[in-house]
């Protein structure tokens, strides 16, 4: 019998969902002292720039006296600050300091040796295909990502 599209779709959102939860519980089981909600929180910082508290609490799903806390610590370590709004200065903005950057970079530094010791582990046929494999898939992935967090005609926010 052969497989319905929406079949199909659920096969790959199926193997999609092993391979990343499975690497990112690999990849992230060493947090490096920070938990995954400030990593998270600062990745954020990283690629959007800076943002208002309420925004970055609600775009990482969490209450925002949590976002408050966690943006305090955050500050206390030197790894965000405070900024004024570039056109209404009475509006603080969250942002990501250059400590900040660092760590990050440092955590992805990290994170790639990981992977790097999981593929030598392997048989060099079998990362060979593996990188063909991403080669190919990485950019489909990436214009799936950007369809999915495009914001909505309707003007609402994209998904966290």
């Amino acid at each position: 019998m052969d497989e319905t599209p929406e079949e199909g779709h659920q096969e790959v959102a199926a193997a999609l969902n092993e391979l990343a939860i499975g690497l990112v519980r690999h990849l992230l089981s060493d947090r490096q002292g920070m938990s995954l909600t400030t990593a998270a929180a600062l990745s954020r910082l990283e690629r959007e720039g800076p943002i208002r508290l309420t925004a970055l609490a609600s775009a990482e799903g969490i209450a925002q006296p949590s976002m408050t806390a966690l943006v305090q610590r955050l500050e206390d370590q030197g790894l965000a600050t405070r900024v004024g709004h570039p056109e209404d200065g009475r509006v603080r903005l969250v942002a990501i300091t250059e400590a900040g950057r660092e760590v990050m970079a440092e955590r992805r530094r990290a994170q790639c040796a990981r992977m790097a010791d999981m593929l030598a582990a392997l048989p060099e046929q079998d990362v060979r295909a593996l990188g063909e494999a991403v080669r190919t898939a990485l950019p489909v992935v990436r214009r799936m990502v950007q369809v999915a967090w495009r914001p909505s005609v309707s003007g609402g926010e994209s998904p966290s």
